[in-house]
């Protein structure tokens, strides 16, 4: 069958073995073509191939419910459900989605972007299935690299003490983004070198049964022999004791394994896992030979060598310069400890890891775990740098509350990618970190303008001793490389004043001083002179300047990548209200209120007017023209 002519999972109900591995072909081929001019999540795609198709095969999907965890792997799941003509335009603006999409096909019953929410999610499907005496299977399939995530262990922890019946994938490919890390993993092993499951049971009862049935001290020795046994040759007894059947290992790239399994899962009652092992990135040889996670997520290649397409840029990416920066603190300074939930590669900590690799702890997808280890690490006089991507530190939030802000220990916080990431869209908008973090006692948050200006606040923030305090960075490259490799303190809250003006005043930090700046030259062009300052600390505020500039009665314009709602802006509002200052010339800019979807960086910020061009015609409409000022 033409791939073309699948619009959905019944056109491949009838298909051969046979047949099912020649449109496992054609789909690996439309892939690695497709991905080459588009990019994206290449690797998990790959591996997940015959899986999803014998998925859609055994079950009858959206009657039964699928849901992918973390989301990045249903491509497959999109081709087979009538999408392969949209995939031109995977990732772009207005195009489809990188993730599952509830408004794209009802197929899609459950969005994801985060890791290891899928258990939980099933449960629920599962309870409410039950309540309303429905019949269909629920069907989480969620990676070995999410399974390390603590809310999908307390999902296995209820759906096995409810008994639910529940059928989960274990999609295990030994690989989350990078490689994962953790003794669940190292558990995980184990099972994937071990025999299958059911003849070992098999074996195992009738061994137990040679056992006789006495009484006293020797029954309870033949229990403990039992156990003990059990637990010697069944590989799958983790799982076991959760109260799941354990099914596998099971050859993800086998169809006649696959459907074994899913046929046996299908029969048996209770929650069920099927440990299936895939091979990420498998059909193209350079994402298979790929052990860090270059191939998990890509821009456009080349086919032929994998080469990436990406323009170049002058400046280094903001991620490395904050690594490197790291380094070179630790350098001289044994108390520097690096900390990162699965982001090694992506916070671009390999050198720092492989000059540190006893101060550097991936613990997995665990940011809450993170968090508060960050923590105790401050508690002994050690300087962690937690380095974690604006998005999931939201995962963290009762940690930074709880562990971090409350007891006011000194952890320095890299929040990598924040403001808008572009293509992965709005699951990873990095938009609302200021609004959850302004709000809490203790906490110190800046953004740097530049790669000079990035150094000295990592440095700030390494040598802060009051408490926590956060840099904030974006997704990209920073326009030059750092002038210079020596370090200085940023006095704690003060801004600068980078363009005089006499009209009206900009403030602004991070990504939105260069629009700023080129608003303010184009309004010089209509006589309008505009200051504009680097807001770099958005707490604490600069009392200071806010109070002078309070007494020029200038009309202010805060910019920022941020959300409105709770933001940089609304910190100024609050400011003058607590002075009892009311100014009817101060405006906002910034996201609005809702999330912003998938597009380039550069397409999503002239959707929603955050632009340069935006910036003049706002301080247009607030400036007085020449006359009246006159």
């Amino acid at each position: 069958m033409d791939l073309k002519q699948i619009n959905q999972p019944s056109d491949i109900k009838q298909l051969s073995i046979e047949e099912l591995k020649t449109l496992s072909e054609d789909i690996r081929s439309f892939l690695i073509n497709q991905l080459s001019a588009t990019g994206g999540h290449l690797g998990p795609n790959l591996g997940v191939v015959e899986l999803t198709l014998a998925l859609h095969h055994a079950f009858d999907s959206p009657k039964d419910k699928f849901i992918w965890d973390v989301g990045h792997q249903s491509y497959v799941h999109k081709m087979l459900t009538g999408r392969t003509k949209d995939f031109p335009t995977l990732r772009q603006y207005k195009g489809l989605c990188g993730f599952p999409k509830m408004n794209e096909s009802e197929h899609d019953i459950w969005e994801t972007g985060h890791s290891s929410t899928s258990l939980s999610a099933a449960m629920g499907m599962a309870i409410a299935r039950d309540l309303k005496n429905k019949d269909y299977s629920v069907v989480p399939i969620i990676g070995d690299g999410a399974l390390t995530g603590g809310m999908a262990l307390e999902a296995l922890n209820h759906i096995g003490s409810e008994k639910k019946n529940v059928i989960v994938i274990l999609n295990d490919n030994e690989m989350s983004i990078a490689p994962n890390v953790g003794a669940l993993h190292n558990i995980l092993g184990r099972l994937r070198s071990g025999q299958k499951y059911n003849w070992v049971k098999d074996e195992m009862e009738w061994l137990m049964k040679k056992i006789p049935a006495v009484g006293g001290r020797i029954a309870t020795v033949a229990e403990r022999v039992k156990d003990s046994m059990k637990y010697m040759v069944v590989p799958g007894m983790f799982f076991e004791e959760m109260g799941f059947t354990y099914y596998g290992p099971v050859d993800g790239h086998d169809y006649e394994d696959l459907f074994k399994s899913i046929n046996y899962a299908k029969k048996t009652e209770g929650p069920i896992l099927i440990h299936v092992i895939t091979k990420k990135g498998k059909g193209y040889k350079p994402a298979e030979s790929d052990t860090i996670g270059t191939w998990h997520g890509v821009g456009p290649y080349k086919i032929e060598s994998g080469e990436s397409m990406k323009k170049s840029s002058s400046g280094p990416g903001w991620s490395k310069v904050v690594s490197d920066t790291l380094m070179k603190v630790a350098e001289n300074d044994s108390d520097v400890v690096a900390i990162t939930p699965a982001m090694t590669v992506g916070s671009k900590l390999e050198d720092f890891k492989k000059k540190f690799p006893d101060r550097l702890f991936d613990v997995g997808i665990a940011e809450q775990h993170a968090t508060t280890l960050a923590g105790g690490v401050a508690t002994q006089g050690l300087k962690p740098f937690l380095s974690i991507y604006s998005t999931f530190l939201q995962r963290g939030f009762d940690q930074v509350v709880h562990d971090i802000c409350r007891q006011n220990l000194n952890v320095a916080f890299g929040i990598d990618r924040a403001g808008l990431v572009g293509a992965d869209g709005e699951t990873h908008q990095g938009v609302f970190d200021i609004s959850y973090l302004r709000d809490l006692p203790n906490m110190t948050i800046m953004m740097p303008k530049d790669a000079d200006e990035c150094q000295d606040m990592v440095y700030t923030a390494l040598e802060y001793k009051k408490g926590p305090i956060a840099v904030r960075y974006p997704r990209g490259n920073a326009k030059n490389a750092p002038k210079s490799d020596k370090f200085k303190k940023v006095p704690i809250g003060k801004w600068e004043i980078i363009k005089e003006g006499s009209d009206a005043v900009i403030l602004t930090f991070g990504t939105m001083i260069d629009s700023a700046l080129e608003a303010s030259e184009k309004l010089e062009q209509e006589d309008i002179s505009v200051r504009v300052v680097n807001a770099k600390f958005i707490k604490p505020l600069d009392k200071k300047m806010l109070l002078n500039i309070a007494q020029t009665n200038l009309p202010i314009l805060t910019v920022e990548e941020h959300a409105l709602k709770g933001g940089f802006g609304s910190a100024v509002l609050e400011f003058y209200e607590e002075e009892n200052m009311v100014f009817p010339y101060i405006q906002r800019m910034g996201i609005p209120d809702r999330f912003i979807e998938h597009g380039s960086v550069s397409e999503l910020l002239e959707e929603i007017g955050l632009t340069t061009d935006g910036i003049v015609n706002k301080l247009k409409d607030m400036v007085p023209t020449k006359e009246k000022r006159a």
